[in-house]
């Protein structure tokens, strides 16, 4: 494991899109992502139909472009069966595999488990949210740290129900149980649970406008940050 602190130097200034290039870096991102035309729905209130599949895209590209600044990260695999985003997030450096079961949630994150396993069958894989815009890539590189030390681990979101990071170190299947109450369902599947400081913005992931503006006191990435200045009335950011 990396000394504490090294891979924080190793990450790029915030806000820039910069892949990692250090072949040492461990870990393999999974990042799973609806089409944008069905994704965040509990946003509608907030930015309407018109604004809401943007915010989806903004999210996932500052959520990749953050972990592919950092070290620690070696590779990012999108799971998503749309062509926009697909294209959108292979261009801030993302391999993207198609949602081939197109079975929910949990059975995209096996399956873009399975394709970072055929290429490197010794990975440590992590699946991320793509809803995290104020992902910063040295708190991410803390939890990975951490999660180096587990056979499995896991981040619960803010609100202390869901989760938002699930780990499987080299060898062990990740048996992700993603959405509602998942904290619960990773606890009792033996997952520890990662609790440091500082890594609120592996947590606060954005499901409606109350979570948005949480994470834009936090400090979102730049797609976001364009997307909600431009397209919410004052009053309502």
């Amino acid at each position: 494991m990396a000394p504490a602190g090294e891979n924080e130097r190793r990450c790029a200034p915030r806000g820039e899109i910069a892949t990692n290039t250090d072949p040492t870096g461990l870990w393999s991102l999974v990042v799973p992502l609806k089409p944008l035309a069905h994704g965040k729905s509990r946003l509608r209130r907030a930015a309407g139909d018109l604004l809401r599949p943007r915010l989806a895209l903004a999210f996932a590209q500052d959520t990749v472009a953050a972990a592919l600044s950092c070290g620690g990260v070696r590779d990012v695999v999108v799971v998503t069966d749309d062509p926009v985003a697909a294209a959108a997030l292979a261009a801030l450096g993302a391999r993207t595999v198609p949602d081939e079961p197109a079975a929910g949630l949990n059975a995209a994150l096996a399956h873009g488990e399975r394709a970072v396993r055929g290429r490197r069958p010794a990975a440590a894989v992590a699946a991320l949210n793509a809803d995290l815009p104020a992902l910063r890539p040295e708190e991410l590189a803390r939890v990975l740290e951490n999660a180096a030390e587990f056979p499995r681990a896991f981040v619960t979101d803010a609100a202390g129900i869901g989760t938002t990071f699930l780990s499987a170190s080299p060898g062990v299947e990740l048996r992700p149980a993603f959405g509602g109450l998942s904290r619960a369902r990773h606890l009792s599947s033996g997952a520890v649970e990662i609790t440091s400081a500082g890594i609120e913005s592996v947590r606060q992931d954005v499901d409606t406008g109350d979570d948005l503006r949480a994470a834009v006191r936090l400090g979102v990435g730049p797609h976001t940050a364009g997307r909600w200045a431009t397209g919410v009335p004052a009053r309502d950011r």
